[in-house]
């Protein structure tokens, strides 16, 4: 005779389920409420990067390194709130905490910071503007380059960078309502390449539906692609898209699924469809 359960047993166990998810939701709820982006006692993991849309897509122009130092400086800005137009915004890292969450030794963290305080005044932010708003406007008409930050500050003897906001770019990473895309810094952080980090902030812009479609143009602009590259697709898709799904798909546990978009015999767009491996996903 087979064991089965009773209805009533099992309308318990159903109730048991929507109980604990209830309460898996209400708690997830309550740690985003909770969140207080200038706790700097936080473990890496609990930390969360905050930017617009535009910037999400825009050319970053940075290395890994200093994409990891800019990226661990906007983890500790609060997104929510309002800033006045003349406020200056500054952030404090140190080679110690560099280190620990970039998995690198002290020596390289230093190293890393004493570069970036040489080079970071000089990098830009690449965005494209409309000229007129419409069906028909050409979306790259305008060209805009924007710097990170307005000042750098190394302390050789202390170990520690302060990086002071370009007050152009904080519209971007603070008072964020709508249009923003955000992840936890440690996703960005476990990966190795640039570019992998580069196309998991592009994907999750589009988190909510699963699938993003870019033009090869604006692929390649948040890419900081080079012209050489831009001529030969095989090449970016041998250097950067292969091996940035690779790293996401190891690291990050994503399950990416990605095609060109041709017209005729030539690439115009790529569309990616992707979801998170609930038996591969990194624990952040």
């Amino acid at each position: 005779m087979k064991n089965e359960l009773s209805p009533t047993l099992t309308k318990e166990k159903e109730q048991d389920a929507q109980r604990a998810l209830a309460k898996q939701n209400h708690q997830a709820l309550q740690k985003v409420q909770n969140y207080d982006a200038l706790n700097l006692e936080r473990d890496p993991g609990s930390r969360w990067v905050n930017m617009s849309n535009a910037l999400a897509q825009a050319g970053h122009g940075l290395t890994l390194a200093e994409k990891r130092l800019m990226m661990m400086g906007v983890s500790k800005l609060d997104s929510r709130r309002a800033l006045s137009p003349l406020q200056t915004l500054k952030t404090k890292i140190t080679a110690a905490e560099y280190a620990e969450e970039n998995e690198v030794d002290i020596n390289t963290a230093y190293d890393q910071l004493q570069s970036a305080a040489k080079s970071l005044y000089e990098r830009s932010i690449t965005f494209f503007e409309p000229q007129v708003k419409g069906r028909n406007a050409d979306p790259r008409a305008i060209k805009v380059q924007m710097r990170w930050v307005g000042s750098v500050h190394y302390h050789k003897g202390e170990g520690w960078i302060e990086l002071s906001w370009w007050h152009e770019l904080l519209p971007h990473l603070t008072f964020l309502r709508a249009r923003y895309t955000k992840y936890q810094l440690q996703q960005g952080s476990a990966l190795r390449s640039v570019y992998s980090w580069r196309l998991l902030e592009l994907l999750l812009k589009f988190e909510k539906t699963g699938w993003a479609e870019y033009s090869i143009d604006a692929f390649c602009v948040a890419m900081d692609a080079t012209e050489k590259q831009r001529k030969d697709f095989n090449n970016i898709r041998r250097r950067m898209i292969e091996p940035a799904i690779e790293e996401l798909q190891s690291k990050n546990g994503w399950l990416i699924q990605w095609k060109p978009l041709k017209k005729g015999r030539k690439v115009t767009a790529l569309r990616f469809d992707f979801k998170l491996d609930p038996q591969g996903r990194l624990d952040v």
